[in-house]
This record gives structure tokens, C-alpha cells and sequence, in this order.
């Protein structure tokens, strides 16, 4: 990905999101992902695809369990369906 389309997809998302901690890291290597962080922390990939002449950026949000907060204890067991 060129370094122009990093900056504007950078640009578009802190704008969308209304932060500036949002960055675009290019690879050291050539070849390896786009990665997208918040701060310190990547949340996930950015990658460039054209087809049929157009060109669009698809952002994959990788979320961890370990990242998640602990999930709700059922406090009753869910409603019966009637039949």
C-alpha cells in the first residue's frame, strides 16, 4: 500500500471516529499487513483492494477474549417459550 493511501485512510478513520489516536503502521517488511492501532494497542489489518477498476480499503477489527471484559452471570435461567 502506497504511503498516499495510508494517509488518507488515516485521515477518513480519525475523522470517522473523532480521534487522533488512531494510526496507520506500515510494515517493516514489504509484503507483510497494514496494521491498524489505537494508540500503542493494534486493533487490527487494513488492506487495499480494486476490482472491476474501483478501488475500496476493508479494516479487519481483531478483538481478543483476554482483551474483553469479564461476561454477565445469568442471574435466572431465560423464559420458557410457550407451546
Amino acid at each position: 500500500m502506497e504511503a498516499s493511501d495510508i494517509t488518507r485512510v488515516q485521515t477518513y478513520l480519525r475523522r470517522l471516529f473523532g480521534t487522533e489516536r488512531i494510526n496507520i503502521l506500515r510494515p517493516a517488511v514489504p509484503g507483510l499487513s497494514v496494521e491498524v492501532a489505537v494508540e500503542d494497542e493494534v486493533i487490527g489489518t487494513l488492506h487495499r483492494d480494486t476490482e472491476d477498476g474501483e478501488i475500496s480499503y476493508s479494516l479487519h477489527l481483531t478483538i481478543l477474549e483476554e482483551d474483553l471484559p469479564p461476561a454477565p452471570k445469568a442471574d435466572k435461567a431465560p423464559p420458557r417459550r410457550r407451546a
